[in-house]
C-alpha cells in the first residue's frame, strides 16, 4: 500500500542558514542505510521536506529498520501519493485509506491539511471539516476528537497530494558527519559501544582503536571486538578499527611498575596511542566508556592519572550513568548480547588483585621512568604493526 516515506527530523529544523548542509548529510546517510535494503529508492527534498520514494517493489518492514538507525530522523511516516483529480476524488481515496490502514473504526480523528500550493481551491481549514465530514458519513462509528485523537489524519497538498496518519519514532540526533570525527577505545565490554553510539548520535564520525593482547586475548576476542564495531556502524557508518598488538607493552610494564599501578599505567599507554592515532586520522578527540566509580580505573583521581597523558579532548557520554542505565542502551542497540560473551579483553587479564583507586599523578609519573629503556621503541613497533578492518 505505501509507496513513499516522509522523513521528519527535529534539531536540524532550528540550524538557520546552515539547515540545508544538515539536510543535505541527512539524505546522505538515508542513502547509505538504504543500499543494504531490498528495492530501489530515490531520496529528495522538497519544500523543506525530506522523501524516501520507492521504486518498484521493496520490503516495508526491512526499510523501516534500516530508517531507524539514521541519526537525524526523528520519525517515519509511511505516505500514500494521490495525483490531484478534484476533491470528491480525495475523499474516496482518503476513507479506502482509513479502511485499509485501520480494521477497527471506533476511533477518534483529526484531519490536519497544509496547503502547500495555493492554488487549490480549498483552504486548509475548509479541507479539514469537508474531509472530517467525508470520513464521518463513510464511518459513522468514528468520532471526532480535535485535542487528543487516536488518528491523525495528515493531508498535504503540494504538486502531489500526501496522505500519512502514522509517525514511527527515529533515533533522532544529528546526520553523522555533521560533528568532525573522534576515535573511540573500544573494547569487548558493554560500556564502550554504547559510548561510540552516544557519541555518533551527536553527528561525529567514528573511527575505533582496540588493544588486543596475544595469546593472552584469543581471535575470538578480537572478533567478538568486531561484532560490536559492526553493530556501532549500522548507526554511524564504516568504522576503521585500528587493532593494536599491546602484549609487549603489558609485558614489560608488569615487569616493571607496581603492580597495584598496572591498570592505571597500561590505561596511560592505551590513550597515548590512541591519541598518536586520533592525530593521523584527523579525529578531533578520544571517546571512551568510563563512568566515575564503575571500577578502580575510574574513579575521579584515576580519571585525572588518564587524562593528563592526553591533549585532544576525551570525550565520556557515560560519566553520570549507572550500570542498570547503560545496560538498557547495550540492549536497545543490540549489543548486549555480543558484549556479554565470554571472552577477555586485555584489561581483565592484567588486573591487580588489589589496584589502586587514588593514584598520585606523581608517583605514577615516577614509576613510569622504569620503562624509559624500551617503551619508546614498544610504543613505535605497536604502531608499525597495527591492522586495520574496515567494518560496516
Amino acid at each position: 500500500m505505501f509507496t513513499a516515506f516522509l522523513i521528519k527530523y527535529a534539531e536540524i529544523g532550528i540550524k538557520g542558514k546552515n539547515r540545508y548542509l544538515f539536510e543535505d548529510a541527512l539524505v546522505h546517510q538515508i542513502k547509505f542505510a538504504l543500499k543494504k535494503c531490498e528495492g530501489r529508492f530515490l531520496i529528495h527534498k522538497s519544500q523543506g521536506r525530506i522523501y524516501v520514494d520507492a521504486q518498484g517493489e521493496f520490503d516495508y518492514d526491512e526499510t523501516v529498520e534500516h530508517l531507524q538507525k539514521v541519526f537525524g530522523i526523528s520519525g517515519i511516516c509511511p505516505v500514500v501519493y494521490v495525483e490531484d483529480e478534484g476533491f470528491e476524488k480525495l475523499c474516496d481515496r482518503v476513507i479506502r485509506y482509513i479502511g485499509d490502514v485501520y480494521p477497527d473504526k471506533n476511533r477518534t480523528f483529526k484531519v490536519h491539511s497544509r496547503r502547500a500550493r495555493k492554488d487549490y481551491p480549498k483552504e486548509s481549514m475548509e479541507i479539514n471539516a469537508d474531509m472530517g465530514e467525508a470520513i464521518l458519513n463513510a464511518y459513522p462509528e468514528m468520532s471526532v476528537d480535535v485535542h487528543n485523537p487516536e488518528i491523525l489524519l495528515n493531508i498535504e497538498i503540494r504538486e502531489k497530494i500526501y496522505i500519512y496518519s502514522e509517525t514511527i519514532p527515529g533515533p533522532g540526533g544529528m546526520p553523522v558527519g555533521t560533528g568532525g570525527k573522534a576515535m573511540l577505545l573500544l573494547s569487548g565490554g558493554i560500556d564502550s559501544p554504547v559510548a561510540g553510539y552516544m557519541i555518533a548520535k551527536r553527528g561525529v564520525k567514528i573511527d575505533a582503536v582496540y588493544f588486543h593482547a596475544p595469546p593472552y586475548t584469543s581471535e575470538r576476542a578480537k572478533q567478538k571486538v568486531v561484532d560490536l564495531a559492526r553493530i556501532v556502524s549500522e548507526y554511524a557508518g564504516p568504522v576503521w578499527l585500528h587493532v593494536i598488538n599491546f602484549t609487549d607493552i603489558q609485558l614489560y610494564i608488569y615487569e616493571k611498575c607496581p603492580h597495584e599501578e598496572l591498570t592505571i599505567i597500561m590505561r596511560r599507554y592505551m590513550m597515548r596511542i590512541a591519541e598518536h592515532i586520533a592525530r593521523e586520522t584527523g579525529c578531533l578527540g578520544l571517546i571512551t566508556g568510563e563512568s566515575i566509580g564503575q571500577v578502580a580505573s575510574q574513579t575521579m583521581n584515576s580519571l585525572i592519572a588518564t587524562n593528563e597523558v592526553c591533549e585532544l579532548p576525551v570525550y565520556r557520554p557515560l560519566i553520570g550513568f549507572d550500570k542498570m542505565e547503560i545496560v538498557d542502551i547495550s540492549q536497545k542497540i543490540d549489543a548486549f548480547e555480543t558484549s556479554i560473551q565470554p571472552y577477555e579483553d586485555c584489561c581483565t587479564i592484567f588486573v591487580a588483585r588489589h589496584p589502586v583507586t587514588k593514584p598520585n599523578v606523581n608517583i605514577i609519573r615516577r614509576h613510569e621512568r622504569n620503562l624509559e629503556e624500551r617503551i619508546e621503541e614498544l610504543v613505535q613497533t605497536a604502531l608499525d604493526t597495527k591492522e586495520l578492518i574496515v567494518v560496516e
